[in-house]
């Protein structure tokens, strides 16, 4: 995986690319001359970093989707406020969609700027227990176009694991964006030495979406992630008046919970399409406070107990059973 000293030429291919030093955007870099020698070239010191910075996170957690649209981002949003609703478990959200941040909007803190302290950045905290990063926090405008070629995306994910003062978390969850690109490369190199828990990818029921979500989940055994499990979201339709439930996406071929099961991995529950919690998400809102007697929060609750179970975190109803 390659690497980009701060001073670099603005098309540098890292310091671990074969053609360091030696590309034609090399001419005139400082660091050409030791690039091209082959000295950087060894074990990503940023690995130990995140290591170390992370030895406190209990879980590390990646959200992923083979499939755009399939609600990923609300996904993780809805995972990590209903983790959060524990008092006692402290939550973190890293927004990896370096070129599509949606996190800070879902989660209400659109317009916040991260600071930094000797012990490195802040994290931004939605509540007492749920903080957030993201890139979207270092834009001038939301309307503002992320540009960045993957050896500069990778910097950014390095330093969000390794430089942001997360203290002690129960749960980091890392929004990914859709494929098996840099930014998913870049996450597992970095976390690989650091106990990522694992895996979750998310998937609507129709089966142009489960193609691709198959080869995420390729993607997860070929680099040596566990899959935790499979989410179905927009399973069904919930009618914000009657409540009742209606397919919006035919699952012709059985939907994620039996691709879960040809695939050998946990099938960890269906969420519906809510109006509400589109609403809420748009809004900077919890969906799950003020109505959490919702389907949406009835399922949901039952798809964070099934996950915990993955985990082998104990819940307060397995203590009571």
């Amino acid at each position: 995986m390659s690497d980009v000293p701060e001073n670099a030429a603005e098309h540098c291919p890292g310091t671990a690319s074969d053609s360091a030093g030696k590309a034609s955007a090399c001419a005139g870099c400082p660091n050409q001359t030791i690039c091209a020698s082959g000295a950087p070239k060894g074990p990503d010191p940023g690995v130990a970093l995140v290591q170390e910075r992370l030895e406190n996170v209990k879980h590390k957690i990646l959200v992923l989707s083979g499939k755009g649209g399939v609600g990923k981002s609300t996904v993780t949003t809805l995972l990590a406020r209903g983790l959060a609703k524990d008092p006692n478990k402290n939550i973190g959200v890293v927004d990896l969609d370096i070129c599509g941040p949606s996190i800070p909007r879902m989660m209400g803190v659109l317009n916040e700027s991260v600071h930094s302290s000797n012990a490195g950045w802040s994290p931004i905290f939605v509540n007492d227990n749920l903080s957030v990063m993201s890139v979207g926090f270092m834009l001038e405008s939301p309307d503002d176009a992320v540009i960045w070629r993957g050896p500069k995306k990778n910097g950014m994910i390095r330093q969000f694991l390794s430089e942001v003062d997360w203290g002690s978390l129960d749960f980091l969850l890392l929004d990914t964006p859709p494929g098996t690109s840099d930014e998913h490369l870049s996450a597992v190199q970095y976390l690989k030495d650091a106990n990522l828990t694992g895996a979750v990818v998310v998937t609507t029921p129709q089966e142009v979406a489960l193609l691709d979500v198959r080869k995420e989940i390729d993607f997860c055994r070929k680099t040596g992630i566990k899959v935790l499990g499979v989410i179905e979201n927009m399973a069904t339709f919930i009618c914000p008046k009657c409540t009742k439930p209606t397919d919006m996406f035919p699952a012709n071929s059985g939907g994620a919970e039996k691709m879960a099961d040809e695939l050998k991995v946990p099938f960890l529950g269906s969420l519906p399409l809510d109006p509400r919690v589109g609403r809420a998400c748009d809004q900077g809102e919890s969906a799950l406070e003020d109505d959490s007697e919702s389907p949406t929060a009835k399922v949901l609750d039952a798809v964070i107990k099934a996950l915990l179970n993955v985990c082998g975190v104990v819940t307060v109803d397995d203590e009571k059973d």
